[in-house]
């Protein structure tokens, strides 16, 4: 029995001093918020909705989250993110402790983003551009289902389909 442990613990041993096989390098989102203290929703003018430090977290997950779902291996993205507007506008609210957040066609939520897409260190795409849809709540099919973010995740989900999968250029 102890031989034949030591027998394991051998080859337990050289197998661990081989190299590895490198696999290809995974896809990558690398989100940066220039100047957020400028953003037009960085201020809760009514003391409604979640922190700006919270909706800064909020966003740069679902940057990576959806990038990571639509990159290839080998690919990085890198996003700086110059501007964020969401969804609606804050109003005031006397008969709650925050006020609310009122969601109405002629406020979609809108991005100003500077990024650039590498494949293996060499860059494929790269624009600034605002990402936007007037049509938002025309998504009847969408339900929100109470989401944080919704109507911004989809936003930029047609966004990353558009840009990173369809290959389709920025407008302009």
């Amino acid at each position: 029995m102890r031989a034949a442990a030591l027998g394991l613990l051998a080859v337990l041993a050289a197998a661990l001093s081989m190299p590895f096989a490198v696999s290809p390098a995974a896809a990558q989102v690398r989100v940066t918020f220039v100047a957020p203290e400028r953003y037009t929703d960085a201020q809760n003018r009514f003391g409604s909705g979640l922190s700006p430090r919270v909706v800064l977290a909020e966003m740069r997950r679902l940057f990576e989250t959806l990038g990571n779902q639509v990159l290839a291996p080998g690919q990085t993205l890198d996003i700086a993110v110059l501007d964020i507007d969401l969804a609606g506008l804050d109003q005031p609210s006397f008969g709650a402790a925050q006020g609310v957040r009122v969601v109405t066609d002629i406020t979609p939520p809108r991005f100003r983003l500077r990024y650039a897409l590498k494949e293996r260190g060499r860059t494929v795409l790269a624009a600034e551009e605002v990402v936007s849809d007037i049509n938002f709540l025309l998504r009847a099919n969408r339900l929100s289902s109470g989401q944080t973010f919704f109507y911004e995740r989809e936003v930029l989900r047609d966004w990353f389909q558009a840009r990173f999968v369809q290959r389709r250029p920025p407008p302009g």
